[in-house]
């Protein structure tokens, strides 16, 4: 392997979102899966759990409060850092309180702080994600993205499955406590991060009024600039549609939910990681341009491997294969795209940029997956993973545009203005 592979996941400002990733990813399942286990366990009518699903709206609308963010900075530690140890300290505190208290006596109130926790946790996705688009040069973009995503699922395996685990030997208190002082080690993590370098002419917005307008005003005047969001929400939406049903995919061709759990959660997460390090080695190797290029079609054929599971049937070793094939092209396609999203936008504005391109990947992927029971349901397995490859078709066609070739560092990207 090229050192420069190795080296580049060893500097200072990579490393360091190693921890900022997982610190992400924790509160996710806290205020959602997690939450929902617990007021089970305690008996809590089916139908109020359904309205805690509610607490994750801040996720949805966090591109409301980003200008505040880019506006704004916290007393201490810099811009970015100072804004994302605020809100860890508080989801610290947050946690811990969402412990002390009991489903059956103070359900409102869970309810409640479960929704602030859940406002902390987006707030501090929104400058992480700012943090991680500035303090990384283009060449580094996608090893930064790598391990971010890396520690953003290690977090949701702590604080989903091993959290469950410990509820089955202390109390839901200690669960609570405990991801509340790994929360704050997570502060502690934020100190050992690089302040991102800022040129004075990229001073943060001057008034809330530019903050608010200006972001969308600088995207929004940019040649192409409503294409390009057509090609963002496009451009993994063979992958979304792959992996929208894939439970239930798994589950009808006769393999048990230990199998499931043990495959593809646990198994096709390590595959995950190891596809996000291989694309953030890959756009360091080979630029972003050529890295979407390679995961667009990775992306698109790996699709073919769960067609070829469900012709097979019950086989484990099929199972295996398939997980492993569409996880590590996953994981690949998404550093590769994560670093093309950090590659536009302006440093000045990067909270609302980037919150406004994130969200539209993620409403994607929503809209997706809502026709893929019919699919699945008129074509068959083996017919809904084969035509699940054209969904790569759009993406593709529109590459040269947006990621032509012959750019593989875009390097004529400055502070977002890109080369389309």
């Amino acid at each position: 392997m090229p050192p420069s592979w190795i080296t580049v996941y060893g500097r200072r400002h990579v490393l360091g979102l190693l921890g900022l990733g997982f610190s992400s990813g924790l509160p996710l399942a806290l205020t959602g899966s997690t939450l929902q286990a617990w007021m089970m366990s305690e008996k809590v009518d089916i139908r109020l759990i359904g309205l805690f699903s509610l607490v994750g709206l801040p996720y949805t609308i966090k591109m409301v409060w980003a200008p505040v963010m880019d506006r704004f900075a916290a007393p201490w530690l810099g811009r970015r850092r100072g804004w994302i140890l605020t809100t860890q300290l508080l989801l610290c505190a947050s946690l811990i309180l969402l412990g002390s208290l009991s489903p059956t006596r103070h359900l409102h109130l869970m309810g409640m702080l479960a929704l602030l926790a859940a406002f902390w946790s987006a707030s501090q996705d929104i400058v992480i994600d700012a943090y991680r688009a500035e303090v990384l040069p283009d060449s580094d973009k996608g090893a930064g993205a790598a391990v971010s995503v890396a520690g953003y699922r290690l977090a949701m395996l702590t604080s989903g499955a091993m959290a469950l685990i410990l509820s089955d030997h202390v109390p839901w208190r200690a669960v609570y406590t405990a991801m509340g002082m790994v929360m704050a080690g997570c502060a502690l993590w934020t100190l050992f991060c690089p302040e991102p370098t800022r040129d004075a002419s990229l001073a943060r917005p001057s008034t809330l009024k530019e903050a608010v307008w200006a972001p969308f005003a600088d995207y929004f005047t940019r040649p192409g600039a409503l294409a390009m969001l057509g090609f963002i929400m496009v451009f993994k939406l063979s992958d979304a549609l792959a992996g929208a049903l894939t439970t239930p995919f798994l589950l009808d061709l006769g393999f048990t939910r230990t199998d499931v759990g043990t495959v593809n959660k646990a198994f096709g997460l390590v595959s995950t990681i190891v596809g996000t390090l291989i694309g953030g080695g890959t756009v360091h190797r080979l630029g972003i341009g050529r890295s979407l290029w390679l995961a667009a079609f990775a992306q698109a054929f790996s699709n073919l491997a769960f067609a070829g599971l469900a012709a097979a049937g019950r086989n484990y070793a099929a199972m295996v294969g398939a997980v492993a094939v569409e996880n590590l092209c996953g994981g690949l396609g998404t550093a590769a795209f994560l670093a093309f999203l950090m590659s536009l936008c302006n440093r000045r504005y990067t909270a609302t940029q980037y919150a406004l391109l994130s969200s539209l990947m993620a409403v994607s992927r929503v809209l997706a997956g809502a026709p893929t029971g019919y699919l699945a349901s008129a074509l068959g397995w083996t017919w809904f993973y084969i035509v699940s490859v054209l969904g790569a078709v759009p993406g593709i066609l529109l590459l040269p545009r947006f990621a032509p070739w012959g750019h593989p560092q875009r390097k004529s990207l400055k502070d977002g203005q890109g080369i389309w």
